[in-house]
């Protein structure tokens, strides 16, 4: 589905700044990058108390309107807002997980603080990050730098693309032939 013409007009008014825009984007799409954050929290057996809940759904409408509204100016249209909208919501709540759990296990927090809902410790969280890192040690170093970069740091295919100096359209196949190395590794 594509940008509808509602949306594009809404995208054009939040970034002109105009009255009430802002607060339109937020009830139009809160209800969804909520969704997403449940959604998302819950695909990763993390526990999602309210406060961390609103925290994530904040986390996300800050990146929106970061740096005059970034997120927004990369949108092409070619599908429809909501749409990306999910990617986007997904992508900083993952990144905000990992931000947050990476941080409480450099404090020494308690161990009650780092279980999540399954009560899997962070521990066996990182037993996994190693796995992967393990995974990724296989593939040449193009490759793991790309995987790197778009699973553990949550970058897009353009700044993929910018940071390592390749066409974004390769960005897709160089990280389906990296994924297919590190299944038969797996």
């Amino acid at each position: 589905m594509a940008l509808s013409d509602f949306d594009r007009n809404l995208i054009e008014r939040c970034m002109q700044k105009q009255a009430l825009a802002w607060e339109e984007f937020v009830d139009r799409f809160g209800g969804l990058v909520s969704f997403i954050v449940q959604t998302t929290c819950k695909d990763r057996n993390f526990n999602l108390d309210p406060m961390t809940h609103d925290d994530l759904v904040q986390e996300v409408f800050i990146r929106i309107l970061s740096e005059n509204f970034v997120v927004l100016r990369r949108f092409r249209g070619n599908c429809s807002l909501a749409s990306y909208l999910t990617v986007i919501a997904r992508r900083v709540t993952v990144k905000a997980l990992l931000t947050k759990y990476m941080s409480v296990e450099k404090t020494n927090a308690s161990e009650e603080d780092l279980t999540t809902s399954n009560e899997e410790p962070v521990e066996a969280i990182i037993e996994n990050m190693d796995e992967i890192l393990y995974l990724i040690s296989h593939l040449p170093e193009r490759e793991a730098k790309i995987v790197r970069m778009y699973h553990l740091e949550q970058k897009s295919y353009a700044e993929i693309s910018a940071v390592m100096g390749i066409p974004e359209n390769s960005v897709g196949p160089i990280l389906s032939r990296a994924r297919e190395v590190m299944r038969q590794n797996g």
